[in-house]
This record gives C-alpha cells, structure tokens and sequence, in this order.
C-alpha cells in the first residue's frame, strides 16, 4: 500500500486527474477499476474519480508496486550533484533562471539528461525548498521555454498555483519578453516593426516565410532596434509581438540580416569567418505588466529582470553598456 497526505499544491484537482500524475504507469481503465474494487480509497472509504481532493486528506492505494517506478526526469536530478544552474530571481512561487546556450529545457530526442529542469527540481530538493513526497501530484516545471542554442530567462513555477496563475498570464500576453541578437550589416531603418507570416515545415524542423498571408501560415510581428554596430556586424534588440517558431531567427533574415552563426536561415560561408556555429540570441530582458488578478504572483507585477552578462555581447562588441 501507498500513502499520499494531500497538500495544497495537490488539493482543488480531480481524484483521477492526481492519479494521472502520482502515477502514471497506472492504465485510465486499470485506475476507475480499482476505485470501484475500494483498492483506492480516499480518507479510508470509497470515493469516485471524479471527487475533489481537499488538503489534509488522505489517499490509499493499494496496488502493485510497479505502478510506482521512478520516471525518467527523477532518475535524471537524482544523479545532479552540484545543479548547473544561473538564479536570476525567486521567491516562495516563481524562480527565473538565466539559461546558457548548449543546455536544453527538457530532454529531447537526443536524451540529454542535464536538462534546465532536471537541475530546478535537484536545486529545490536540495536547498529544502521541495520535497516530492510533499506533493504527489506536482513538480516544480518551467512555464515557458526556449531552444537548445538560445540562452536567457526561463520561468519555473514551485508551486502548483504559480503554474496555474503564470500559464495565464503568459496566455494572455501579460508579460513582455525582449531579446538581443547579433546580425550581419546593418539594418535600415535602425528601429522598424516586421510583419510576416510564417508556415512550419515539420520535416524540415524549419519555417517559411511570406510578406503576404498564405495558407497554413500565421502572423508574425516584431519590433527591432539597433542598439550598436561593429566591423559589419550589429547588435539588435528585438520585442516579440507575438510568439511563435524561430520567429525572430526568420523574420531578421528575411530582411537581409540573419543572425551570426545561423546556419539555418542564414548562410554558413558568411558564418564560417567568425567560428560561430549556432545563432547569437539571447532572450535578456522581461517584464510583468498584469492586468488582472495576479495572487501569489503580485509581488512581481511591474518588475522588470535583466541579464547584463551576454556572452556574445562581451564578445563583439566590448564596449556596449546596457
């Protein structure tokens, strides 16, 4: 038999809902089965997959114990020893982390293990700050993310509430995200907004761009500003309008200036001079305007967080002062 004390990260939810998540390798069938069969009762008495779990009750199973092996992830922050990781910011709710370019979010298809997440949940647990026995039900998990390549600030949720409140926010375009770029030449006018439309192309893991609207594509817009230029190269701020693919990688090479060490919507003879091998974009600046509602999360309302040590920055152009 296992025990789960509900907590309020776990409480509000659905009893089968918890049980998608406290164990996963339990079949939907195999799980409204044992609820019938009282294998699964709640506070000692049969319950229904559908009630709402309260804080402080109490949650039996008594089911065979593979149902309960470790996943993958667990196995993965279990062998982090020292977490690579960059805190930005944190509090009881919400901790950004200022992720380097070479380090994915979560593991991909290429298996890597030392994901951003996996070294979170090993920086909680280890600092005391989470306890997965606490909360069955919910792990600390990032609510936004970027690619491999790109460096900058990721958002992680400690608390099931943050992620629900977070996840909204971001939904409803109440956040601001801003985002450095080196490009080759200098783009003309120094500040412009770009409106494109972009079509992913799945096979291709790469996207297409229109200056018109196309079947299957969706608006893209973007705001650029030059901020420095150097030996060809310039330094461009860019603020995301909307969200979507490789969008500013695309819409900056579009214009004629794609971005140093893209090999994808750039070129690599262009590229090869500098020994960059992937695009120089950092996500560096972001800013909570809600306007609505915001909870646990109010403390953060009007703030504004950024990353001052950019690499490539440093790199190209060292005089350039934020």
């Amino acid at each position: 038999m296992k025990e789960y004390h509900i907590t309020k990260n776990d409480s509000g939810q659905r009893l089968n809902k918890f049980l998608e998540k406290a164990v996963p390798r339990l079949p939907g069938g195999l799980m409204h089965k044992y609820v019938r069969l009282k294998r699964i009762k709640v506070n000692g008495k049969r319950t229904e997959p559908a009630y709402r779990l309260c804080e402080g009750d109490l949650l039996q199973l008594y089911i065979n114990d593979t149902f309960f092996e470790s996943p993958s992830l667990q196995e993965a922050w279990e062998k982090i020893s020292v977490p690579d990781l960059h805190v930005l910011y944190e509090d009881d709710n919400i901790l950004l982390a200022d992720k380097r370019p070479g380090m994915v979010v979560h593991a991909d298809e290429r298996g890597d293990e030392n994901t951003l997440i996996a070294n979170i949940q090993a920086y909680l647990r280890q600092s005391g700050q989470w306890d997965p026995a606490d909360a069955a039900s919910f792990t600390p998990a990032l609510c936004n993310r970027i690619d491999r390549n790109t460096g900058g600030i990721v958002i992680a949720a400690k608390t099931a509430e943050a992620l629900r409140i977070m996840n909204d926010k971001i939904k409803n375009h109440e956040l601001s995200k801003r985002y450095l770029c080196v490009v080759h030449g200098v783009p003309q006018p120094p500040k412009a907004k770009l409106t494109h439309y972009l079509r992913r192309d799945e096979q291709r893991k790469q996207v297409e761009v229109f200056s018109h609207p196309a079947p299957g594509a969706k608006t893209a817009q973007l705001i650029y500003r030059v901020l420095t230029s150097r030996n060809g190269l310039s330094l461009v701020e860019c603020t995301l309008l909307t969200g979507r693919t490789h969008q500013i990688r695309a819409q900056m090479a579009a214009v004629g200036h794609p971005l140093l060490g893209d090999g994808k919507y750039g070129t690599n003879a262009k590229n090869k001079p500098y020994g960059e091998t992937s695009q120089l974009l950092y996500s560096y600046k972001l800013t909570f305007d809600f306007q609505s509602d915001s909870g646990v999360l109010a403390p953060l309302n009007g703030k504004t967080f950024t990353v001052r040590d950019v690499p490539f920055v440093r790199k190209y152009f060292p005089d350039f002062r934020f």
